[in-house]
């Protein structure tokens, strides 16, 4: 992005010029649309390493790892637990650059309730039994549920203490 002053330009202006671009921001399952929003940055975890995602980001495709998406709009994180799929980014016919998020599994920490947590605590130790059973597992089901089940621990277990945005 370039710009051109005409005299003097105070680095309050160019930042404040800069901090109004925003990003938009899709996540979706094959269940649903998760969320559809403008937001001034994401981050989210790749096959490649964890990656924060600006406005003007190149285009971009990649693999999805388990872990925590943190979009933040205005100051306020609204943290995701995800489970694996695909990420594009791609700038729209606007020049907004556009983040799609193709996940197997996402959900907002506020729906991470105590309750859920330790059902998923629950099904991740069955799951973990039955791994010793090799002769009644489907290991694609299996793997599957135990990343969900321990993705959404590990994320509600980080965002417990910390503010959001629900």
């Amino acid at each position: 992005m370039i710009f051109i002053c005409a005299g003097r330009c105070s680095v309050e202006i160019l930042i404040n010029v800069m901090s109004t671009r925003q990003l938009k921001l899709k996540i979706i399952t094959p269940e649903k649309l998760i969320l559809e929003e403008m937001v001034d940055q994401v981050s989210l975890p790749t096959t490649e390493g964890e990656i924060t995602i600006l406005p003007e980001h190149i285009p971009l495709i990649s693999g999805l790892a388990s872990g925590d998406i943190v979009a933040v709009i205005n100051g306020e994180h609204i943290p995701m637990a995800v489970v694996s799929g695909f990420v594009e980014v791609k700038k729209n016919e606007e020049g907004v650059t556009e983040v799609a998020l193709l996940a197997d599994f996402a959900e907002h920490v506020s729906e991470l309730s105590d309750e859920k947590i330790e059902k998923a605590k629950t099904r991740a130790e069955e799951l973990k039994k039955f791994r010793r059973n090799k002769e009644h597992v489907d290991f694609e089901h299996f793997e599957a549920e135990l990343e969900r089940s321990l993705t959404r621990v590990k994320i509600a277990d980080k965002w417990r203490n910390r503010k959001y945005r629900k």
